[in-house]
């Protein structure tokens, strides 16, 4: 997830996750440009050894750029490359990126073909079900990834324009599921390990992917875990200052993770979201 799965915040998931680390994939790295391997890409392709086979997630629309920055990824050290057709930003996908390529299919397919002549490891994709729920075409996707050699195909169970509002279409991916011939991830509102356990054993997919979940529950790995707000905050941070961050530029991720890991607690919410600065905030959480 952009601006959310950087390596500090994985960091923080690996220790809260008790040995049960997942798979993980990077933030989505701009292929746009005529350079890929800019300041901002290479600090998002980062990734520690405890987290190999390590996947790198990129975007764009065309296929000599991501073809390049897929070779480019490999050469970082990446077990496996990830093309996203599902993101239903509007700066993304109005350019013909993440969920935009759902919307021209033939160059979809173009760019999975250079993508995959250009690179030795995996190549996986991730999409959503169609552009809008009268242009689903996720069963054309699964044909088109199929002969092109993508080796896994994860599915968002969402339309682009449904955003995250509504519910995933679990019937959907378990029918893609049951007809692909490569291995099918789910996505879409696995917040539990029950539901975990339900998509694999009643939809037919492989593994689930699991993104905005973690934001308010980064226990979710460790069904074990003693829920603990605010040793998980102040060692965010503690990671954050390791890696780097200057203290305003913490303060934002702090906030944004508290606003999701307090919401029961509306007043005391409301308080550390106004905070002016990263001392004010660390008072709230220091005893």
């Amino acid at each position: 997830m952009s601006g959310v799965t950087d390596l500090p915040f994985r960091r923080l998931i690996r220790e809260l996750s008790g040995g049960c680390a997942p798979f993980f994939v990077s933030e989505f790295l701009s292929a746009g440009s005529s350079v890929f391997l800019t300041p901002a890409n290479l600090r998002a392709a980062r990734f520690d050894k405890e987290e190999e086979p390590f996947c790198i997630q990129l975007f764009g629309h065309n296929a000599d750029k991501l073809a390049n920055a897929a070779l480019q990824a490999q050469e970082l050290g990446a077990a496996f490359v990830e093309l996203n057709a599902g993101c239903p930003a509007p700066k993304v996908s109005n350019k013909g990126s993440g969920a935009g390529l759902l919307r021209d299919l033939p160059n979809l397919a173009k760019i999975l073909q250079a993508m995959k002549a250009n690179i030795k490891v995996p190549l996986f994709l991730k999409c959503r079900l169609g552009w809008d729920e009268n242009s689903i075409c996720i069963n054309e996707v699964l044909e088109i990834a199929e002969g092109e050699g993508v080796e896994q195909l994860t599915v968002h169970g969402r339309t682009k324009t449904q955003g995250y509002k509504g519910l995933a279409n679990w019937d959907i991916i378990g029918e893609v599921a049951a007809k692909a011939k490569i291995p099918v991830i789910g996505n879409g509102d696995i917040n539990s390990m029950e539901k975990v356990l339900n998509a694999i054993e009643n939809y037919g997919v492989k593994g689930v992917a699991i993104g905005r979940a973690v934001l308010r529950n980064p226990w979710i790995f460790n069904p074990s875990a003693k829920i603990d707000v605010r040793g998980a905050v102040l060692r965010f941070n503690e990671l954050m200052m390791q890696d780097g961050f200057r203290p305003m530029q913490a303060l934002g991720r702090l906030k944004q993770l508290c606003a999701r890991l307090c919401s029961d607690v509306p007043d005391f919410r409301l308080k550390i979201l106004r905070c002016q600065n990263h001392d004010e905030f660390l008072d709230n959480f220091t005893p």
